[in-house]
């Protein structure tokens, strides 16, 4: 069944959620779970999609990953012809 709340995820699943990703990992749980899946399957989605902005911490919980600094590209000019 879709999961409205954080809170209705199970306690082994919401200890490991931290910094937003509980939100994310929701998100990703009720869309694989709207489209078809069944709920295991639903799950292992929503864990292997934390992967793209989160990481385990040391502390065992997802964590948002540090954003890495801006590419500044300038602008390149010819000396002209």
């Amino acid at each position: 069944m879709a999961v409205k709340q954080i809170d209705d995820l199970s306690p082994e699943v919401r200890e490991q959620l931290a910094d937003g990703s509980e939100q994310y990992f929701l998100a990703a749980f009720n869309s694989a779970y709207e489209n078809g899946m069944d709920e295991e399957s639903a799950m292992n989605v929503a864990w292997n999609s934390l992967g793209v902005n989160f990481e385990k911490g040391q502390d065992g919980k997802w964590h948002k990953k540090p954003e890495e600094p801006g590419i500044h590209y300038k602008p390149v000019t010819s000396g002209g012809n």
